[in-house]
């Protein structure tokens, strides 16, 4: 959760296999392949960020192979790293208050235990501030005010629950602020750097808002919301702290922004759709005054609140195509980083001048996409069995006929979370491999209103299942896909929903690729981390109480049908995986192998939950690039040495 200060995935006979591939359009009809490194190897440049006093620009950019932080003086091109990790990509970084120092957010092999780690520009040194074996920290709030401090949360005391700490940044002393009654799910801070609000999830998936006049003052129900809401909660506090910006979908079917009064719970609506969530909120960056609020419909679309921004926004607009985010600020907010997001190219990064509202490109972040032709994307829908509207994004090959095409149904994680229009590696890389790509944005999905989200509940290998197969349908009937020629593939969620596919549908799919998908749907519930305990709640309401509910849970995971799959199937797990634990992959493996079926098992030792690596991001690719050129029939680039995995084949 962002807070207001920080600035911060059977064997098929031969004659068919011909078949395939004498119907796929000729080579010399299609863009030229894109190796895959351009794809997922390192970004260039990435994430740009001012400094607070506007005078330096910090970026991600790789260092002897690995992404770390580089600074540059603005203005000068003294470009250099300034962080020098050589295992693990930074993603995570932002500047403390006072210019001088940049803080980063890194774990050990995927185990997901983050650890602060403190880079001294001057004395070009760095410093662990957390130096905690499995304990995982989250950043609450960074403030240019308070230069020398953060507000964290972390699970030293109780691995289940995550206390608030304010870390001093020089000493490195932590002082708690808030502690865990053993409810409480996310924490937020006012303007004066006081921890104020709890977000706590009760027993039946409810959520309560607490808050405290000031630090050490009692905390008080503010306001309690039913399990059916959408997922939501404090987006800032307002300039005078006496109240706060929640989205909230209570009194409407999408969630709105509302301004909350702390002292007498008086709400005033400051910006609604009546079927797409308000998503995030753009603040001053020093007099916290509410500028702007973003909405995910089929694009991102800001919704102005301060006629202040209006001309900037508009101006924004004629900067580039694409979608935009201000991803940075200075404290003078004289300059802006702005971000654009298209389909069908690089992330571009602008400066953008608030005095001429003038942009000027910083960079992009892989400028080789540049040299190719990518596809365009265009969001749909359709209509599910049932009569409900489901809303999804459709990517064809670029330089073939949109027809009878091999179609790979994209799906996403989560499950509570959406595909969106934009920049997508995976999706362009199928696409430019010859495959139509279907992202469906399935009932439970977030971003559509509690309605939708409350549709998909109880309904993991159920309606959720049978929305995909109603998009499979959909995009046959279109005459855009073949429907001999459908593979299923995702992660994490979309993983089990690969193996829902293949196991539950067995005549539906071609074939299954799959990362850290759940198997069983009790032993994941059983195995989750320690510090999801207050998230628990949310999988009792939307997938099932697995104490009182086992046989409904079996009966929705593909463990138990695994004898039913008889089309190939490709499984990638990392070792670390705190989520979906290795367990997972290897019982259904053991299923299938047991059945005498064909499946392919890689694992990553130093990985967990998503792999960071790009080495193994190469490999993973790689083995599902050949995966799917042997059984739908499209275009393959050779692995490279690199990119064997045979060393991580079970």
């Amino acid at each position: 959760m962002r807070t207001a200060h920080v600035r911060v995935t059977a064997v098929f006979f031969p004659v068919f296999l011909i078949a395939v591939a004498a119907a796929l359009p000729a080579p010399a009809q299609q863009p030229a392949l894109i190796p895959r490194s351009v794809f997922f190897g390192n970004a260039e440049k990435l994430n740009p960020q001012l400094s607070p006093d506007g005078q330096r620009l910090a970026y991600l950019a790789p260092d002897s192979g690995v992404l770390n932080v580089w600074v540059r003086t603005v203005g000068k091109r003294d470009d250099h790293p300034v962080t020098h990790d050589r295992t693990r990509p930074i993603y995570n970084y932002f500047w403390q208050g006072d210019s001088k120092h940049i803080l980063h957010l890194q774990e050990h092999a995927g185990d997901e235990n983050w650890r602060i780690y403190q880079t001294d520009l001057a004395a070009k040194t760095t410093r662990d501030l957390t130096p905690f074996d499995s304990v995982q920290t989250q950043i609450l709030s960074v403030s240019p005010d308070f230069p020398d401090q953060i507000l964290v949360a972390w699970n030293h005391r109780d691995r289940r629950f995550h206390d608030a700490y304010r870390l001093n940044l020089k000493s490195g002393r932590a002082t708690l602020e808030a502690e865990n009654p053993g409810d409480v799910t996310g924490w937020a801070a006012d303007h004066v750097f006081q921890v104020r609000v709890a977000q706590a999830s009760q027993p039946d998936g409810s959520t309560d808002i607490r808050v405290r006049d000031r630090a050490g003052a009692a905390w008080r129900l503010l306001r309690h919301e039913s399990a059916d809401e959408t997922f939501g909660g404090v987006a800032g506090f307002t300039p005078d702290n006496r109240g706060v910006w929640l989205i909230s979908s209570v009194g409407a079917n999408a969630a709105r922004l509302l301004q909350i009064d702390l002292a007498t719970a008086h709400e005033t609506p400051l910006a609604a759709d009546p079927q797409f969530d308000a998503s995030f909120v753009l603040t001053h960056p020093r007099r916290y005054t509410l500028q702007a609020v973003a909405f995910l419909r089929q694009r991102l679309e800001w919704e102005v609140v301060d006629s202040s921004v209006a001309g900037d926004l508009a101006a924004l607009k004629a900067v580039h195509d694409g979608d935009f985010t201000i991803d940075s600020r200075d404290v003078k907010d004289a300059k802006w980083i702005v971000s654009y997001n298209v389909p069908d190219g690089p992330i571009y990064y602008y400066v953008y001048d608030r005095a001429t509202k003038r942009g000027e490109l910083l960079f992009t972040h892989r400028p080789k996409l540049e040299q190719y032709t990518l596809a365009k994307m265009q969001a749909i829908s359709f209509t599910a069995r049932d009569g409900m509207t489901i809303y999804g994004y459709l990517t064809l090959p670029a330089g073939v006929e949109p027809k009878n095409l091999p179609l790979v149904l994209d799906v996403h994680g989560g499950p509570w979370g959406r595909d969106t229009w934009g920049w997508n590696r995976e999706v362009q890389w199928l696409a430019n491999r010859g495959y139509a790509v279907l992202q469906v944005n399935f009932r439970g999905s977030t971003g559509y209103g509690k309605a939708y989200l409350n549709a998909g509940d109880r309904e993991w290998g159920g309606k959720m299942h049978t929305d995909l197969l109603d998009g499979k349908s959909w995009a046959v009937a279109q005459g855009y896909a073949d429907p001999q020629r459908v593979c299923i593939y995702g992660g994490s969620y979309g993983g089990y929903a690969t193996l829902v596919g293949v196991a539950f549908t067995p005549d539906a799919f071609v074939c299954g690729a799959e990362a850290f998908g759940p198997s069983n749907i009790v032993t994941l519930i059983h195995s989750i981390p320690p510090y999801w305990a207050t998230f628990k709640a949310v999988f009792d309401k939307r997938v099932g109480k697995v104490e009182t509910e086992e046989e409904f849970l079996k009966s929705r995971s593909p463990l138990f049908e695994a004898d039913q799959i008889k089309v190939p199937l490709l499984i990638v797990q990392g070792a670390n995986d705190v989520r979906v634990k290795q367990a997972e992959s290897d019982q259904i493996v053991a299923a299938m192998r047991k059945n005498g079926k064909d499946v392919e098992y890689i694992v990553f030792p130093d990985e967990g939950h998503g792999f960071a690596r790009p080495e193994n991001n190469l490999r993973y690719y790689a083995a599902v690039e050949a995966f799917l050129a042997k059984y739908l029939g499209g275009r393959s680039e050779p692995a490279s040495a690199g990119e064997d995995v045979a060393q991580f084949t079970k």
